[in-house]
């Protein structure tokens, strides 16, 4: 696992996220379907990130990671605001622990994507 796998699982995520969002907001019926290919996107790289990684560690970078960029696309695509200054400290202390996880860029392992019908 690395964030050349954590930061696209993280981007579909806030694209299905911000879509039934809207579609729980409004109704709207695209934006259903939106969220659902967001959520199909995720479900791609949670599989990718967790190819030849622990359970514990991509959660946990992922979290991490997901927390950060999706606060930062609310701040400017939405416009939403934190509360209090203990909120913008949570952040930093997700953005220490992403230090912490020592999160490799490149994944150097180059394992395929997993068939799902394998030949007799």
């Amino acid at each position: 696992m690395s964030y050349q796998e954590l930061i696209p699982l993280s981007l579909t995520e806030i694209v299905g996220d911000f879509a039934f969002k809207d579609f729980a907001n409004n109704g709207n019926i695209n934006s259903f379907f939106i969220g659902c290919l967001g959520y199909i996107g995720v479900v791609y790289y949670l599989i990718k990130s967790l190819q030849g990684s622990t359970v514990l560690y991509v959660n946990g970078a992922w979290d991490g990671l997901s927390a950060l960029i999706e606060s930062i696309a609310a701040y400017f695509i939405l416009g939403e605001r934190l509360e209090s200054s203990y909120q913008v400290m949570g952040l930093v202390f997700i953005i220490i622990g992403l230090f912490f996880l020592k999160i490799p860029l490149k994944n150097e392992k180059n394992i395929p994507f997993p068939t799902l019908f394998k030949k007799a």
